[in-house]
């Protein structure tokens, strides 16, 4: 680990100002403030389990990402996942089952980590493992979701399982969003947000910021949309270029800036409201916080990768435990390594300098 920054103390403070909105956002509503004071515990006992796993020389993140299928229903325009051949239209094949995903989240509870990330493909579409995961109440998990497979058996779901949190994709208003995702995707969303806000449940939205809409997605009209729906997460994801050709919608260090001061000036004005950012601030957060350093990824298939972007792996869960996927060959390497903290012209470091990655992973 890097001596002269602390990630574990830096991810720590990170989850407990999360969770410190949270509270704050979830004042009103009794059930939501219930749990949310419960999760509050059990996330003081996870940063505990992780602290002493660093002073043993172990370190844990308090994040994972699992893509839980490689299906999906839509074709949004520079979809990661589709450019990296994760999703496609074809059938899976021994994508991990609803029981290997469950141990994997058993094994997270006990090793520390609070927040599991659930991402696809669609996710919604593996209802089975969704409703393992409400099971799993000291660990809260945001569904990353196109949002056109809500239905009523999944409001009562969310409703029972106040630790499943549906994050909807939008990209900004209907013609943004249903520019990328597909016409009728935007009335689609704003009718979820609806009911959700009429059934007194919790959700978030994603939003893909790029440099043509990073002033839009920060503006106080997206988010009174937002807010006057009961929205109460929002994520900025700064695009990744998979390709050549989008790599100019990749935020700079200009967009960043107005991303960084747009996020300070909302958390003033939306104080019921809690705003994350992905990867943030890689200045200040000591490098890239994926490979395990802040998070990990595990692909539908069971590898686990630096994070969805660089999908990469010399270890598969099936075949071995979390804690080992953790101290894989590729992951130590690049924790030891510069890779990590070099300065990169935006989007994702690992992605830029992909072929550094392979060379990683022929090494013996």
């Amino acid at each position: 680990m890097d001596e002269k920054f602390d990630i574990q103390a830096y991810m720590t403070r990170g989850v407990e100002r999360i969770v410190a909105d949270s509270l704050k956002a979830t004042l009103r509503d009794p059930r939501e403030s219930a749990f949310m004071v419960k999760f509050a515990a059990a996330s003081r006992k996870a940063s505990k389990i992780r602290a002493e796993a660093e002073k043993a020389g172990e370190h844990i993140p308090p994040f994972l990402i699992a893509s839980i299928t490689s299906s999906c229903n839509l074709h949004c325009a520079g979809c990661y996942s589709r450019c990296n051949h994760a999703t496609e239209d074809t059938e899976p094949v021994r994508q991990l089952t609803g029981d290997e995903w469950l141990a994997i989240f058993r094994e997270a509870d006990e090793i520390g980590i609070s927040y599991i990330l659930l991402a696809g493909g669609e996710p919604m579409l593996r209802r089975d493992i969704i409703e393992a995961a409400g099971k799993m109440q000291n660990i809260i998990f945001p569904i990353f979701t196109n949002g056109t497979y809500m239905d009523d058996a999944y409001f009562q779901l969310f409703g029972r399982c106040r630790n499943l949190i549906p994050v909807m994709s939008i990209e900004g208003g209907k013609e943004e969003t249903d520019a990328r995702r597909g016409e009728g995707v935007y009335d689609k969303l704003i009718a979820n947000m609806d009911s959700f806000h009429e059934k007194g449940l919790l959700f978030g939205v994603s939003v893909t910021v790029t440099t043509q809409n990073v002033e839009e997605v920060i503006s106080a009209d997206f988010l009174d949309t937002l807010a006057a729906r009961g929205c109460k997460l929002v994520v900025f994801v700064e695009f990744v270029p998979v390709t050549e050709e989008s790599q100019e919608l990749a935020p700079g260090e200009e967009e960043r800036t107005i991303l960084k001061e747009g996020i300070d000036r909302l958390r003033q004005d939306y104080d019921e409201m809690v705003f994350v950012s992905f990867p943030g601030d890689e200045k200040s957060s000591g490098g890239c916080i994926a490979a395990g350093r802040g998070f990990f990824h595990i692909n539908s298939h069971g590898g686990a990768e630096p994070c969805p972007f660089s999908p990469y792996s010399d270890i598969n869960v099936r075949d071995t435990s979390l804690r080992e996927a953790l101290r894989s060959k590729l992951f130590l390497a690049l924790q030891d390594g510069d890779m990590l903290v070099d300065d990169h012209a935006g989007g994702c470091v690992l992605y830029e300098k992909r072929k550094q990655v392979e060379e990683l992973l022929q090494i013996k």
